[in-house]
């Protein structure tokens, strides 16, 4: 008889937990259907290695690339405040981990109360306590605490936990964008370096064409045309010195600025020439990509935060049970306050509060954040179409790139050589100043734009780096 009576409230105790639980509101988060490609581009092949694997010191290989990198992430003030924002979610996380827990305060609190000697308080008081005022002391404990029947103190939790990691990812998604911008400045300065280096050098070879004009002009073989045209080439190489120095001051500047430093020079001995494109830049799959992706973490977090929110909002609409107890010492006297256990006093109370009536306020809310959860899907989707499509474009300028480069660099031969054999002919009175003006512009704009196109290619390759998630390791 008394196992049947045991076995009854047991299996009511276990029937209340089924319940309970099943009541739980919101659902477990999914990812959404993303839809993506088997592999990036028909450049792209499907392997599961990938360039974002590998920490950047290791990808980088310049030492100056290297420094400046690490004084960026250590001093740049984006980066600093990104990683201050983690610390902030980390203290919202510790928080939320206490929500199941009571709430208690301690409440000492004295009163004297005085009433009108004609008031019936006033004769009640001076008749029951032979004196004409009041006095009451108190030092309690009171205790309150909701049971998480619905799962909203879970969900709230959840929500803290959630935005302690997107905040995290956040942090390297600013990391990666920033050593891909360090990056691309430290290339954009070897360019102009190799600029200024072949500026200099067209400076000295049209120096050495004005001095030839003016001596043939002095030998009744030239004009005072040709020696004016060969000036004004120089003049115009002697202006585009100036300017790529200048350039060059300011894209220090803006290096320095990029790791957290005042303007000043930046030592360097790398040369544009130097810097060779791994022979293999595999990319992985699109979907190692959407799980590696600082920024495409992040906004997965967000709707992860905002399918919680849901079922906070949800449970806001339930009853809320709450239980409430409370102890300590009460006098009428500052003499008997400490008297135990005369002036011990206790209470509890439990309470089940339903919103009924708010003005559709509870409502609106938990439609509110149904919407919100949508609104960061299409997010989180268009995250993943963003990164895909900037992985897919840079495989793109990597390859044609290539090809470009093989076609400046013949193109950049041809013109020295027309060069060479522009100043042959002249000398033979076999060609005039302009084809040799012409020669000499042609090769130096030849050598200007292979230089850009050696810049674009180690920037396709930083960008391909970097759209695929790499620079946080």
């Amino acid at each position: 008889m008394i196992f049947n009576q045991y076995s009854k409230q047991y299996l009511l105790v276990m029937l209340t937990a089924i319940v309970l639980y099943a009541c739980r509101t919101g659902k477990e988060y999914q990812q959404p259907e993303l839809g993506l490609p088997n592999q990036f581009s028909s450049i792209s092949f499907s392997d599961t290695s990938s360039i974002a694997d590998i920490e950047w010191k290791k990808f980088f290989t310049d030492t100056t690339l290297q420094g400046l990198i690490e004084k960026g992430i250590s001093y740049n003030n984006d980066l600093l405040v990104a990683v201050k924002r983690i610390d902030i979610a980390k203290q919202q996380l510790n928080q939320s981990r206490a929500l199941q827990l009571p709430e208690v305060n301690l409440l000492v609190g004295g009163q004297i109360s005085r009433p009108s000697d004609n008031s019936l308080s006033g004769i009640s008081i001076k008749s029951f306590l032979g004196k004409s005022y009041v006095e009451n002391y108190s030092a309690a404990v009171n205790l309150s605490w909701e049971a998480d029947i619905w799962g909203k103190i879970r969900g709230q939790k959840e929500m803290a936990l959630q935005e302690y990691l997107r905040t995290t990812e956040a942090a390297k998604a600013v990391q990666t964008q920033l050593v891909a911008d360090i990056a691309r400045a430290y290339f954009t300065l070897l360019m102009l370096d190799k600029q200024l280096e072949v500026t200099r050098g067209n400076l000295l070879l049209r120096d050495s064409f004005v001095v030839a004009t003016r001596l043939l002009k002095d030998a009744g073989q030239g004009t005072l045309l040709g020696v004016q045209q060969a000036e004004d080439q120089k003049q115009a190489t002697a202006l585009l010195i100036t300017r790529l120095e200048q350039n060059i001051v300011l894209q220090e500047n803006t290096l320095q600025l990029l790791t957290g430093q005042f303007p000043a020079p930046v030592l360097r001995k790398a040369l544009l020439d130097e810097i060779t494109e791994p022979a293999e830049l595999p990319t992985g799959l699109p979907i190692a990509m959407v799980s590696r992706r600082p920024d495409v973490r992040a906004a997965e977090m967000d709707l992860q935060i905002a399918n919680a929110q849901v079922g906070v909002a949800q449970a806001n609409m339930y009853p809320a049970l709450n239980i409430t107890a409370g102890g300590g010492l009460e006098s009428f006297k500052a003499s008997n306050w400490f008297n135990i256990p005369g002036s011990l006093f206790g209470l509890a109370a439990g309470t089940i509060a339903q919103p009924i009536f708010k003005r559709k306020e509870l409502k609106t809310k938990f439609e509110i954040s149904k919407l919100e959860r949508e609104q960061a899907v299409f997010r989180f989707r268009q995250s993943v179409l963003q990164a895909t499509t900037e992985v897919a474009n840079a495989l793109q300028q990597t390859e044609k790139l290539k090809e470009q480069r093989m076609v400046a660099v013949s193109r950049v031969t041809s013109l020295k050589e027309a060069v060479i054999n522009a100043h042959l002919l002249f000398k033979s009175d076999m060609a005039d100043y302009l084809e040799v003006i012409n020669a000499q512009q042609n090769a130096l704009l030849a050598e200007l734009e292979l230089t850009i196109v050696q810049q674009e290619q180690v920037h396709a390759m930083v960008e391909l780096y970097r759209s695929l998630g790499g620079g946080w390791k």
